[in-house]
């Protein structure tokens, strides 16, 4: 299953257009799940246990964010596996997640806001893509989810929760 807001609706779905396609090719069928409001969470995850899904990936929005222990809670309650795109989900209780180093991209972004306060012109500045991403698993979660994580998979993490 796949849980997101539903902001910038081009974005969405070509998103989804791309997990289906990765779905398809893994032999996986997945179902997307937009909330827009704190309360449609519990229907969406009644749908994932009426899917009989096996887990669950999050999208990062600022919407996800401040509503992350409903999702991080409703997750644990179903016992369905939650990844997410930032390690900030992780800690207090999500499976695992693979993204970007939030602290590394907020530097580079002051980098980007001096140099426009030292007048460059921001359609001067090249646009970077993140080059380090970080896998963070939370071993706590996947024991009470009944989970063994392969330990080829411990070895690749950046950090393991205990």
């Amino acid at each position: 299953a796949d849980l997101t807001d539903s902001a910038l609706p081009q974005i969405r779905a070509r998103y989804d257009q791309q997990a289906a396609i990765a779905a398809r090719s893994l032999g996986i069928e997945a179902h997307t799940f937009i909330v827009r409001r704190a309360g449609d969470f519990a229907p969406a995850f009644l749908g994932m246990k009426k899917n009989h899904d096996q887990g669950v990936v999050v999208a990062s929005a600022a919407f996800m964010f401040v509503h992350r222990k409903a999702v991080i809670d409703l997750a644990a309650a179903h016992r369905i596996p939650a990844i997410f795109e930032l390690q900030v989900f992780v800690e207090p209780g999500g499976l695992m997640s693979y993204g970007v180093n939030a602290s590394e991209m907020q530097q580079r972004a002051a980098v980007y806001v001096d140099r426009i306060l030292k007048g460059a012109k921001p359609a001067d500045l090249p646009i970077e893509q993140p080059n380090k991403f970080e896998l963070v698993i939370n071993l706590k979660t996947a024991k009470a989810l009944g989970l063994t994580v392969p330990q080829s998979l411990l070895l690749r993490a950046d950090q393991v929760i205990q």
